[in-house]
């Protein structure tokens, strides 16, 4: 098995919804997300997938939540847009344009700050 990966980042505000903490309050982060694709043989070239097609979709759904409030995005409607939700959020719209037969994104990792963030996978696929 293959694993490749690509890394980007973008600002947004945010507030977590009945937190109680400082976090309840609006803040923004630089958020930092990896997006790691899997693949089970490498193509003739010699490569697992294309790095700049994932970044070019990566950069594509970031740029939807870029200098945004993330609590109104449409995608985290009814949940507080945690590092954990906008992980999901990733690795599911991702999933949908390169998971087939011989790749598939294998993990979503976002981080609000340098020390603290989320991964989503899952088992078994």
């Amino acid at each position: 098995m293959h694993e490749v990966f690509t890394q980007a980042h973008f600002s947004a505000a945010h507030r977590l919804v009945d937190y109680e903490g400082d976090c309840a309050r609006w803040h923004g982060h630089n958020w930092v997300v990896k997006a790691s694709v899997q693949a089970r043989e490498l193509d003739a070239l010699g490569i697992a997938v294309d790095l700049r097609k994932v970044r070019q979709e990566l950069l594509r759904l970031l740029d939807q939540l870029d200098h945004t409030e993330l609590n109104s995005f449409p995608g985290f409607e009814g949940q507080n847009p945690t590092c954990e939700v906008i992980a999901h959020f990733l690795f599911r719209e991702l999933s949908a344009v390169f998971n087939d037969e011989r790749v598939r994104v294998s993990r979503i990792e976002v981080s609000e700050t340098p020390n603290s963030g989320a991964v989503y996978f899952e088992l078994g696929s």
